[in-house]
């Protein structure tokens, strides 16, 4: 199978759409794995949006090594039954400019109560607007995908398949 096959991208795209939270995994300076969940948006060409705070740990692992990997998944799964799930693998970085814009747009639609912050006018919502400018959009961009989707593809199948783009500017 071809990331360009419907049932596979009907299946990534289900995942991202029921899910707001991911799990982000980079690697740090001595090589030792680190892992964070953030909220995270999309887009149809599954570039991946997430907020994030440049000083932490994983923002600054992105800075030395932009490899990283993602999960995204319905935690309140039962086992047993047809799960369902998926994982990315690629490269990140901080969005900026126009990118880290659209990003921001992206992020106020999915998340209103991010957009209510920044643009309200109490001391409350302009403290925490403040503390969410100082964080940066990074920009996930995955190559790969492995998709755990039993009520798709069966029990137990997983399916890979790379994710091919059209060259970038």
């Amino acid at each position: 199978m071809s990331y360009s096959n419907p049932r596979v991208r009907k299946s990534v795209f289900r995942v991202l759409r029921g899910n707001v939270l991911c799990s982000i995994a980079t690697v740090t300076r001595a090589h030792r794995a680190h892992i964070n969940t953030a909220y995270f948006v999309y887009s149809l060409d599954l570039d991946l949006y997430f907020l994030s705070d440049p000083n932490s740990l994983h923002c600054r692992n992105l800075s030395a090594n932009p490899s990283m990997g993602m999960t995204v998944f319905n935690s309140a799964q039962a086992w047993g039954r047809p799960d369902r799930g998926i994982q990315l693998f690629g490269s990140a970085r901080e969005a900026r400019g126009e990118e880290a814009e659209a990003a921001r747009r992206v992020y106020g639609r999915r998340f209103r109560a991010y957009s209510l912050i920044m643009a309200g006018t109490s001391e409350e919502d302009r403290k925490q607007a403040r503390q969410l400018g100082s964080y940066r959009f990074y920009h996930f961009i995955p190559n790969r995908v492995k998709i755990l989707d039993e009520r798709e593809f069966g029990g137990g199948v997983f399916v890979v398949v790379a994710i091919e783009r059209p060259a970038r500017p």
